[in-house]
C-alpha cells in the first residue's frame, strides 16, 4: 500500500474494477457499505476520472481506498509499474495505472491485488471460508481467475508468486464434443478462459448459458471442463473450500453438475470431497467491494 497505514474506523473508498464495469462503494471497518454506485468500463482516463468524481461527489475523506482489479497486475512493491496492468485484451487499459489517480486525488494509501484475490480474502474472512483453514475463490464470468488463501496465519494469507496466480490460464484436456473451437484466449487459444469463459460460450453457441435450455450439451461441457480444472487445483493445493463466483456460475444447476465432475475426475484421491466442498460466494453481491475492504484492512 501506498502512503501511511489505514486508520480504523475511518471511511474506506472501494473499486471492484472489472472489464464490463466498475463498482464503486464507500465502507468503514465494520462491512457497513453506506454508498455504492456502478459505472461502465471504457477508457481508462474516463473510467478512473469519472471514479475520482464520484467520490469527491459523496465527500469521501477516505483512510485508505482499496482497489480489486481484474488483470493481469504488476504487484511487486519495488517495481516502477506497481499498481500497472502491464498487458491485457482490454482495449486501451495495457499499460493503464490504477493507483496514481487516487493516491493525488486523496492523498492517502492505496492497496491493490486482483479481484479474485479480494474475493477470495473477503470470503475466507466473511463469507462462505469462515472457519475453513483454507479457501479456493475461482470465479468464471469474461475471463477466469483463482485466488488461494492459506489459513496458517492470522485472518489468511494470500498466495502470491513472482505475481498473483493465473489459474485460468492453465491448459485442460478437450472434450470429446468440442474440439473445433480453436478458444478465444489471445494468448493460448483454448485453455481454461479460452474455453469456459463467457464470451467463449457466446462464440460457440451464440448466447450465455444461463439463456440456454437445460438440456442443452453446452451445460454438462462446460461442467466437464470446470470439475478437470478443480481436480487440477485440488492436486496443487487441496483446499478446505472451494466457492465458485462470476456470472457463468449463475446457469441454473451448473454448480451440481460441476461437483459431480470434480468428483468424477477426482476418482476419490482427494481429501477434500467436490460433493461438500463447492459451494456458491457466501457474500453475493457485496464479495467484490467487501474484498477491495479486506486488501485495505490486510495492508493497514
Amino acid at each position: 500500500m501506498a502512503g501511511k497505514s489505514a486508520e480504523t474506523g475511518s471511511e474506506y473508498g472501494l473499486i471492484e474494477a472489472g472489464g464490463t464495469k466498475f463498482v464503486l462503494g464507500i465502507a468503514d471497518a465494520a462491512r457497513t457499505i453506506r454508498a455504492r454506485h456502478q459505472i461502465p468500463t471504457t477508457t481508462p482516463e474516463e473510467t478512473l476520472g469519472t471514479a475520482v468524481a464520484w467520490f469527491r461527489e459523496q465527500g469521501l475523506n477516505p483512510a485508505a481506498i482499496g482497489i480489486a482489479s481484474f488483470g493481469p497486475l504488476d504487484l511487486d512493491p519495488a517495481s516502477p509499474t506497481w499498481g500497472h496492468i502491464p498487458r491485457t485484451p482490454k482495449p486501451h487499459w495495457t499499460g493503464a495505472d490504477l493507483v496514481t489517480p487516487f493516491a493525488q486525488a486523496f492523498a492517502c494509501p492505496v492497496a491493490i491485488d486482483t479481484d479474485v484475490n479480494g474475493a477470495a480474502l473477503s470470503e475466507y474472512r466473511w463469507g462462505a471460508g469462515v472457519d475453513d483453514k483454507s479457501l479456493l475463490y475461482l470465479t468464471i464470468g469474461t475471463g477466469i481467475g483463482g485466488g488461494f488463501v492459506n489459513g496458517k496465519h492470522a485472518g489468511g494469507h494470500l498466495l502470491h508468486g513472482l505475481s498473483h496466480p493465473e489459474m485460468g490460464h492453465i491448459r485442460v484436456a478437450r472434450h470429446p464434443q468440442d474440439h473445433n473451437y480453436p478458444g478465444f484466449c489471445p494468448f493460448h487459444g483454448d485453455c481454461l478462459e479460452g474455453l469456459v469463459a463467457g464470451p467463449a460460450i457466446k462464440a460457440r453457441w451464440n448466447a450465455s448459458l444461463s439463456d440456454l435450455p437445460a438440456v442443452h450439451p453446452a451445460h454438462g461441457i462446460i461442467a466437464w471442463y470446470i470439475g478437470q480444472a478443480i481436480c487440477t487445483f485440488q492436486a496443487m493445493l487441496e483446499p478446505a473450500r472451494i466457492v465458485l463466483g462470476g456470472g457463468v456460475m449463475h446457469a441454473p444447476g451448473l454448480i451440481e453438475m460441476v461437483r459431480d465432475s470434480a468428483a468424477e475426475w477426482g476418482a476419490g484421491y482427494f481429501v477434500g470431497d467436490p460433493r461438500a466442498i463447492i459451494v456458491p460466494p457466501g457474500l453475493g453481491d457485496n464479495a467484490g467491494l467487501l474484498g477491495a475492504l479486506a486488501l485495505v484492512l490486510e495492508e493497514g
